[in-house]
């Protein structure tokens, strides 16, 4: 970082500062990784819940992965034009739809998994195995006791 850059020290070590530059140089990572791979990290949270959770209706889709409504709506639609997910009317209620991961969405998937991959190597190069282990977890504890 550029002298001229650098904040002042009592900030540089603050944990929220931290965390929030990692967090924002983490974000540019993966937006750029899943630009280059014809995706958005919206695209990922969703197929990725689709595979986990199975067939799910919008609504299920947006609490799961903490996308809004109607950005949900929007990711579908790009999803589905590129036949990644199906959509099809909820039989037991037909003012809904299902969302079925779809064969192509499931390569899609895992490629995205493997540019994941090299993004969490190139965010956490610096740090050795047992490192990014211990980093990962801390970061799951802090995450999980603010979620309550």
């Amino acid at each position: 970082m550029n002298a001229d850059a650098a904040p002042p020290a009592r900030l540089a070590r603050t944990p929220s500062w931290l965390i929030s530059t990692a967090a924002a140089h983490g974000h540019r990572l993966v937006t750029d990784g899943f630009a280059a791979a014809g995706a958005r990290g919206y695209h990922y949270r969703l197929l990725a819940a689709l595979d986990e959770y199975g067939p799910s209706s919008q609504a299920d889709l947006g609490r799961r992965t903490g996308i809004d409504r109607s950005d949900v709506v929007a990711a579908l639609n790009e999803l589905a034009a590129k036949d990644l997910i199906d959509r099809s009317p909820d039989p037991a209620d037909r003012r809904r739809n299902v969302i079925t991961l779809t064969p192509a969405g499931a390569r899609h998937l895992n490629e995205l998994e493997n540019v994941l991959a090299g993004i969490q190597d190139e965010l956490l190069a610096p740090l050795a195995p047992a490192e990014r282990d211990q980093l990962i977890a801390l970061l799951a504890r802090l995450v999980d006791h603010h979620a309550r």
